[in-house]
């Protein structure tokens, strides 16, 4: 996850979350956070139509489930905590969701090999219900934009 994201969750500055890291930068080893580097700064500003002249200046850090968990005990405030529970559990179902699916592929490529495509018409029916699936998945995953509703 970017800083800029977290930053938004834990209703802190960016600038403030990056602060914090820095003073602890034992705690985030490279496999819990990392800083992009140009080129991938400049991609992920493309991507997020960002003009040059407005929006981040700095290289922003990328931080991992393990680098986010950690950043609870850095900036250690109530709501810190709160969202890193959240976060840490939208991790996981992600992790359990993508293992779930990959041993469905899995097992549906086994069965394939093992009938030799004897039933080709249901192959194809549970090969189009699980791109679908895929597909709403990625859709409802998605950054929403727009205007929100005021809870």
């Amino acid at each position: 996850m970017l800083d800029s994201d977290l930053a938004e969750l834990y209703e802190t500055e960016t600038k403030r979350l990056k602060e914090a890291v820095r003073r602890n930068i034992d705690r985030f080893p490279s496999d819990f956070m990392f800083e992009v580097n140009k080129q991938e700064f400049e991609s992920l500003r493309t991507q997020f139509a960002s003009s040059n002249r407005g929006g981040t200046r700095y290289l922003p850090f990328v931080f991992t489930e393990q680098g986010v968990a950690m950043l609870a005990s850095v900036l250690n405030s109530s709501k810190a905590i709160e969202i890193n529970i959240q976060i840490v559990r939208a991790f996981v179902l992600l992790r359990q969701f993508a293992l779930a699916n990959e041993v469905l592929a899995n097992k549906l490529h086994e069965l394939e090999k093992q009938y030799n495509k004897q039933f080709k018409d249901v192959y194809e029916a549970l090969n189009f219900l699980f791109a679908k699936d895929k597909q709403v998945t990625e859709q409802n995953q998605r950054k929403r934009i727009g205007y929100k509703a005021n809870p």
